[in-house]
């Protein structure tokens, strides 16, 4: 006899793929806890290519062109901690810009592109709305010992390199010299994406909406800051070319965690 529960219930997952009991779905629901070691470059690009990358709900705010570049290397699990005991499903590697803007005075920031180098935090960002494409994303790490790595975020030089598709797309270099009185100001404000669900139905209007996150237990550890070098590279199209920097400010070097619990419409 079929048990009535299953068949009014069917295949079930937080994300595809479904399964009769859930468990095959490829995210887990959140919360989702974060921890990981960034390198980051504050730059300018010109004002009205950023403006092209903002919705008409957004304006630049009060510094227009201000930008950064993000590389990250992260680890991350659920809940119940169980992705933990699989480095392989609970590390990866980011690289992201950031755009200063405001909503209505608000301060934000908006990451018109991003890349990682695994499927799960691909398919996370894509139902924040965030847009995470595949690449190679590599960074200088801190070291507790030797000499072949600065020595816990302390002095020295930092890198950080991404590809996709064999097409290097940027290369940053900071040269951490000091401790920072604060955070760097676009790792502080929330960010704002667009979710987008793409027309497959025909004479469907998916909705596309912009929202935040809801983030707990952010941390920071000491940040230390520096001279930076940041360039973009002219491998994909005329769109990323144009947030090529216009100057570049400072460079940052820092441990951050946060928990990621659910999204928030943008009011």
């Amino acid at each position: 006899m079929t048990d009535s529960a299953s068949v009014v219930n069917g295949p079930h997952g937080y994300s595809l793929p479904l399964s009769p009991s859930g468990t095959s779905a490829t995210l887990t629901p959140p919360p989702w806890h974060f921890a990981g070691e960034v390198v980051m470059v504050d730059y300018h690009v010109d004002p009205a290519a950023a403006a092209r990358f903002l919705p008409p709900e957004l304006d630049l705010g009060a510094d227009p062109g201000q930008a950064a570049a993000v590389f990250a290397r992260w680890q991350w699990c659920s809940e119940s901690g169980a992705e933990l005991a699989d480095p392989g499903a609970s590390q990866f590697h980011e690289f992201l810009i950031l755009l200063g803007c405001e909503y209505r005075g608000r301060r934000l920031a908006r990451c018109p592109y991003a890349w990682v180098d695994q499927p799960v935090p691909l398919l996370r960002g894509w139902v924040q709305g965030m847009p995470k494409q595949f690449g190679d994303v590599r960074q200088t790490w801190p070291m507790r010992v030797g000499k072949a790595g600065p020595l816990d975020s302390a002095a020295g030089t930092y890198h950080g390199t991404a590809s996709t598709g064999g097409r290097r797309i940027v290369e940053a270099s900071v040269n951490v010299t000091a401790k920072a009185a604060e955070p760097p100001l676009l790792h502080t404000v929330p960010l704002v994406h667009s979710r987008v669900q793409p027309q497959w139905l025909p004479d469907e209007k998916p909705p596309v909406e912009l929202v935040t996150s809801t983030v707990t237990g952010v941390e920071f550890s000491e940040v230390w800051s520096g001279d930076a070098h940041l360039e973009l590279f002219d491998a994909l199209d005329a769109d990323f070319a144009s947030l090529r920097p216009v100057s570049v400010e400072r460079g940052h070097v820092f441990g951050y965690a946060e928990t990621l619990v659910s999204g928030a419409p943008l009011t």
